[in-house]
């Protein structure tokens, strides 16, 4: 019941500033569009596959999760610098009802960013010629939750950390490298070498890998990188969980 009450909260915070959730929702449209157009405009010999809307539409949804640590990341480094955590910390929450609090409406947009941008390559795969499985798309996005969390986790950890001023900056860096090295922008299978290595250990790299094979219905291909997002996952999650308890304990000092 406390969860509840603190999401109600949130939600009405997230709600409050509208160009959050637009900019969340809407610039990995555009992104979309960007590639899709500039894809569609080279020699078709010099096509990419990395930005056929088949690759594109899954490395999108996940770079779209990487707004949604920004935000989350925000939200609870502004509550922390406007002492608003400091003045719940003498009521009978615990730092698990707190991060139950910022996470489920946060999953909430990341479940309504995914089905949108999913919904846009649909309407642009009308005209690039590829046709998407409906049953495809809702098993991949099942699968972009594991991921969803995993970016939340990210963002309550480093907003447990951090300040408002500090944060957007790291997160930032975060965002470049999941891009990157998760392969949205560049063929990860192609690179070998140390630099192969450390993207295929890193959890990003398996969660755009799992959502492409999910929209290409590879579902026995699965198991693998879920396991590994979600052993990620589960790891930032416990250390946001310890992070905020002792900023609790310090802030309340």
């Amino acid at each position: 019941m406390r969860s509840i009450v603190f999401c109600k909260r949130t939600i009405k915070e997230l709600v409050r500033d509208p160009l959050s959730y637009i900019f969340c929702l809407g610039f990995p449209l555009v992104m979309l569009l960007i590639m899709t157009i500039v894809n569609n405009s080279i020699p078709e010999q010099a096509h990419m596959d990395l930005f056929q809307i088949e690759n594109l539409a899954p490395g999108i949804a996940v770079f779209g999760l990487t707004f949604v640590m920004l935000f989350a990341c925000l939200q609870i480094s502004k509550d922390r610098t406007t002492a608003f955590l400091t003045r719940l910390y003498a009521s009978p929450m615990k730092p698990m009802d707190f991060i139950a609090g910022y996470t489920i409406p946060l999953v909430v947009i990341a479940a309504a960013q995914s089905i949108i941008t999913f919904a846009a390559s649909f309407v642009v795969s009308l005209f690039t010629g590829y046709t998407f499985q409906i049953g495809n798309i809702l098993v991949c996005i099942l699968v972009l939750f594991p991921s969803m969390f995993l970016f939340i986790a990210f963002g309550l950890l480093f907003g447990s950390l951090l300040n408002d001023k500090a944060a957007p900056g790291i997160c930032s860096i975060l965002i470049s490298a999941a891009c990157i090295l998760g392969g949205i922008w560049m063929d990860v299978d192609a690179i070998g070498g140390m630099l192969g290595k450390v993207c295929r250990a890193l959890p990003f790299y398996h969660g755009v890998k799992a959502a492409r094979l999910a929209l290409q219905g590879e579902y026995a291909d699965l198991t693998e990188p879920l396991f590994i997002i979600l052993i990620y996952a589960v790891l930032i999650y416990v250390l946001s969980v310890f992070a905020l308890k002792h900023k609790m304990s310090s802030d309340v000092k």
